[in-house]
């Protein structure tokens, strides 16, 4: 067994977007906080992401939520996010997954009808309220990290599209969001390779744009993840939207490299940023509902709960309810011969540059 590695997973989706839960590596992390604690992953821990993540054993809609102990004592588990595009802070999809996880397999003690967590991220401390019934997590809410407004309504040139308006927002990551008329796409399914392009493209323009940083974390300074959004398909939800994890480096003067890939959820930190948006512009008050639709047609519902200051920065804590599903429960092998210790990407599938074919190459 000494030249066998095993990585204890459990599969589990939220409103579609697939999080493979890593339960037994926590241990493999070190670091007094948790920005520590990212940074050790980003620095120490790349080779395990991408060995998740990367094929033979992932495929580019994969993410994998690292669970980890907490640096803070009064907080049930810690978080970190494993991504195609790096190691995240946090993750609104990725935390219903672990939290499906960790109460339906039995790791955490669990109360019904609910259970109570404090989650430790990078990014401040989530509080978690998940209705169980007969073992089961039939719901799960978060009371996010302090949600805020960069930029409304910012001029961006968008290389292909042109000129338009964007929100620079922080719902857990840093995000541009855009309208899908600016950009001139239609958020349905069957749009799926040009909304990715525009979106790539859009977070890459945005990027090399704007200079952001969090206040309180200053680590967190680039913007991570775009979105784009539109009026609501759907009797019942309040908006659509659409984002794009990227799986490969973005050349804005090489336009075979504006790829990526669907979030299949409404995206947790994406929605937290939406309402912050909706907010500041008066459109959205506290206590009122706000459903956000994926284009597959799941939901997750937003509440503006109360407002909140980062540093001198105005901002809102808002709560996020959705529903995970585990889909499967397994061990990783890697053996000590095996040719990709640390996955591969082939740019069939996955865009150019974003991985290794073996270590060290």
């Amino acid at each position: 067994m000494t030249n066998r590695q095993l990585i204890q997973a459990v599969d589990v989706h939220a409103a579609g977007e697939p999080g493979r839960v890593l339960m037994g590596s926590g241990l493999r992390v070190k670091g007094a906080t948790m920005v520590e604690r990212l940074r050790y992953c980003q620095e120490h821990l790349d080779d395990l992401r991408t060995l998740v993540l990367q094929e033979p054993r992932g495929y580019p809609g994969l993410c994998s939520p690292l669970i980890v102990p907490p640096a803070d004592p009064t907080c049930d588990f810690g978080l970190i996010v494993m991504e195609q595009g790096g190691f995240r802070p946090m993750s609104g999809s990725n935390l219903i997954c672990s939290v499906t996880a960790l109460i339906e397999t039995g790791a955490i003690d669990v109360s019904e009808p609910i259970t109570t967590l404090r989650v430790d991220t990078a990014v401040g401390i989530v509080t978690v309220r998940a209705q169980v019934e007969a073992g089961r997590a039939t719901m799960v809410t978060f009371d996010n990290v302090p949600a805020f407004v960069h930029g409304l309504d910012l001029p961006l040139d968008v290389p292909g599209y042109g000129t338009i308006p964007v929100d620079i927002v922080f719902g857990g990551q840093f995000y541009v969001q855009a309208r899908a008329e600016h950009l001139g796409v239609d958020l349905e399914p069957a749009n799926a390779k040009a909304i990715i392009r525009a979106a790539s493209v859009l977070r890459k323009a945005a990027d090399d744009a704007f200079d952001v940083v969090h206040p309180l974390f200053p680590e967190i300074d680039s913007i991570a993840l775009p979105m784009i959004h539109g009026p609501a398909r759907t009797s019942g939800t309040h908006g659509r939207n659409a984002v794009v994890l990227p799986n490969g480096e973005v050349d804005l003067d090489d336009p075979s490299t504006w790829s990526g890939t669907l979030d299949r959820s409404p995206c947790g930190t994406g929605t937290s940023g939406r309402v912050a948006a909706l907010y500041a512009r008066g459109e959205l008050v506290v206590g009122e509902r706000f459903v956000h639709e994926s284009m597959m047609g799941t939901t997750f519902t937003a509440e503006v709960k109360e407002t909140a200051s980062v540093g001198e920065i105005p901002g809102i804590i808002p709560s996020i309810s959705g529903r995970g599903w585990i889909t499967g429960i397994q061990q990783l092998v890697l053996e000590n011969d095996d040719p990709f210790p640390v996955g591969y990407t082939v740019a069939d599938i996955w865009g150019l540059g974003i991985g290794r074919m073996a270590a060290g190459d």
